[in-house]
C-alpha cells in the first residue's frame, strides 16, 4: 500500500517550526525526552540543545583559531598569514576600545573578556546569515525535528551572557569599593540618605536594568532580522515566477544589510560590557 501523502505545511506552521528550538527535559508523563511540545512540563530545567550545542561549538571554534594563528605571531622571520593580520587587528580594535573607555582602573580580565564577547558574539550572529531552511532540513535527516541554528535569537543565551557580565559587575563593585561603599552607592545616590529608600529603588531598577537591556537588544536584534530572513524564505514557496524572483533579489539585499547588523550588535555587546565594569571600578563621594 503506498503511504499516505503528508499535508502541505502551511505559513504558520512553518514560521512557528523555525522558530521552536529543540528542547530536551525530563517529564513526569514521558521522562526524559526532546519533545518541545512538553516544555512546559519540563519547567525550570528545559534545555534548548540547539542553541547550547551551536554556542559551544562556536566557541570551541574562536579559541581554535586564535589559538592556531596565536604561535606563528612571535615569529619574526616569516610574514604573516591572513589569519595573523586578523587576530592582530582584532587585538588591537579591543584593546583601542578598553583603553579609551577602561581608564579609572586598571584589570587584566577586561581585554580578554571584550575580546572573547566580540568574536563570540559575532561568530553567532554570522549564523543567522545561512539560509534558513539548510541546516533544518540536514537535521531532519538524523531525526532532529525542530533544529534552530543563530544562539543569539534565543533570549535563553542572550540573557545567560548578560548575567555573567551582572555577576562581574557585582564582584568588582564589591571589591573595588567594598561591600560598605556598595551598599552606599545604591541608598545614597543621588538623593542623600533622608531618601534612602526612594535612592535603593532608583538604582536598584537602574542596576538591574543594566543586564536586561544588554542581552534583550542583542535578542532582539538577531530575532527580528531571523523573521525578516523567514518571511522572504516563504515568498520562494509561492508558485508565481515573478514573487520567487522578488524573494531571491530581496533575500541578498537584506543578507548584505544585515552583516552590518551583526558585526554592529557584536560591537555594543562588547562596548557596553567594558562601560559597565568600567563603572563598576569608579569610586563616588557621598
Amino acid at each position: 500500500m503506498a503511504s499516505e501523502a503528508h499535508e502541505p505545511i502551511t505559513s504558520q506552521e512553518y514560521i512557528q517550526h523555525h522558530l521552536t528550538n529543540l528542547v530536551c527535559g525530563k517529564t513526569e508523563s514521558h521522562g526524559w525526552t526532546c519533545d518541545p511540545h512538553y516544555s512546559e512540563e519540563m519547567g525550570f530545567w528545559a534545555f534548548h540543545v540547539d542553541s547550547l550545542g551551536w554556542s559551544i561549538f562556536l566557541g570551541i571554534l574562536f579559541i581554535g583559531l586564535f589559538r592556531w594563528g596565536l604561535p606563528k605571531l612571535a615569529s619574526a622571520s616569516e610574514a604573516p598569514t591572513g589569519l595573523q593580520n586578523f587576530i592582530e587587528m582584532c587585538v588591537e580594535f579591543v584593546n583601542e576600545n578598553v583603553q579609551s573607555i577602561f581608564t579609572s582602573a586598571k584589570n587584566n580580565l577586561i581585554g580578554p573578556m571584550a575580546l572573547t564577547v566580540l568574536v563570540w558574539v559575532f561568530l553567532m550572529n554570522l549564523m543567522d546569515l545561512i539560509p534558513v531552511d539548510y541546516l533544518p532540513e540536514l537535521a531532519k535527516g538524523v531525526g532532529l525535528e525542530y533544529f534552530k541554528v543563530v544562539p543569539t535569537t534565543d533570549p535563553n543565551i542572550t540573557l545567560g551572557m548578560a548575567l555573567a557580565v551582572f555577576i562581574l559587575i557585582i564582584f568588582y563593585s564589591i571589591k573595588i569599593k567594598g561591600l560598605k561603599g556598595f551598599l552606599a552607592e545604591l541608598t545614597l545616590h543621588p538623593f542623600g540618605k533622608y531618601l534612602m529608600p526612594v535612592n535603593l529603588v532608583l538604582e536598584g531598577v537602574n542596576l538591574i536594568a543594566k543586564p536586561i537591556s544588554l542581552g534583550l537588544r542583542l535578542f532582539g536584534n538577531l530575532y527580528a532580522g531571523e523573521m525578516i530572513f523567514i518571511l522572504i524564505a516563504l515568498m520562494l514557496t509561492f508558485s508565481s515566477i515573478s514573487v520567487g524572483l522578488l524573494g531571491v533579489g530581496l533575500h541578498l539585499i537584506w543578507a548584505l544589510f544585515h552583516i552590518l547588523i551583526l558585526a554592529l550588535q557584536a560591537f555594543i555587546f562588547m562596548v557596553l560590557t567594558i562601560v559597565y565594569l568600567a563603572m563598576a571600578h569608579e569610586t563616588q563621594d557621598h
